[in-house]
């Protein structure tokens, strides 16, 4: 169901990933983002995936939690990996009518899934250990060196995490109106194309008023507490990076550093 999707959730725990600073595992993110698509052969996504996997431990998620992140989008990496399978051009492993299977297909459709299986997994990871409260800290600070050249840093991480923090609380409004539906007779997975289509009317005009809902609820109470922006705003607990922040960019570097060496290094 729909709330099986994991993105924006937090599991609050006591780990070495729980307590870095929120702007170390920004970057990392960022930097593992990149690396993932610097990447090219099995040795590099071997470190990547040994990175992923060493990260979950020291966050001590329980097992089974990160995969869970993957489920609902299941159909779009199964897609990507067709497509690849049938459309790269290449060397023909198998032809049936105007269906032909390549090696390069193969090759690229298990690259651009894993690919796509790594974004989700250290991306949920990041959300997974980090509150969103400290997260739109994280976000602020890293954006405050921009406000140089008018972008409203404090504004702009504000409405990020809002918008990440009502994924959860949306998906679970969304699956009560479902239920909801469905014990009036509501039926969503028969029918063709159009008709289920149709059928998503009875959810889509409660949602959206649910939503406006939470919007004029959530205004009101900022406003309530004398809320008017990031200006002279302070906090109860300032970031500070400390020594196992600048272990894990250190991690992050050197690993980033070997991965530029496994692309261009060895074939220099």
């Amino acid at each position: 169901m729909l709330t099986e999707i994991t993105l924006g959730q937090y599991y609050p725990g006591s780990s070495p990933i729980h307590h870095l600073d929120p702007r170390t595992k920004i970057l990392g993110v960022l930097f593992y983002m990149v690396m993932v698509f610097l990447a090219s052969d099995p040795l590099g996504y071997g470190l990547l995936i040994a990175f992923l996997v060493l990260a979950a431990g020291l966050a001590k998620l329980p097992p089974g939690l990160l995969l869970k992140s993957i489920k609902p989008l299941w159909v779009i990496i199964l897609l990507t990996l067709l497509i690849h399978f049938f459309t790269d051009p290449g060397e023909v492993l198998w032809h049936w009518k105007f269906l032909s299977l390549t090696k390069e297909g193969i090759i690229m459709g298990v690259k651009m899934s894993l690919r796509l299986v790594l974004l989700l997994l250290v991306s949920s990871l990041m959300t997974f250990t980090t509150s969103p409260i400290v997260l739109t800290d994280g976000i602020e600070s890293l954006l405050r060196p921009f406000r140089r050249i008018g972008v409203p840093a404090h504004e702009l991480a504000m409405m990020m995490t809002i918008a990440l923090r009502f994924i959860p609380t949306l998906l679970e409004e969304t699956d009560r109106i479902m239920k909801a539906q469905m014990s009036r007779g509501a039926d969503f997975s028969s029918g063709n194309l159009v008709q289920r289509a149709k059928n998503l009317l009875p959810i889509l005009i409660p949602l959206f008023i649910s939503s406006f809902r939470r919007a004029d609820e959530l205004a009101l109470a900022m406003e309530a507490r004398c809320y008017h922006g990031g200006e002279g705003r302070t906090r109860m607990h300032e970031l500070v990076y400390g020594k196992r922040d600048g272990a894990a960019l250190a991690v992050m570097l050197i690993l980033f550093i070997v991965l530029v060496y496994l692309r261009w290094g060895m074939s220099a």
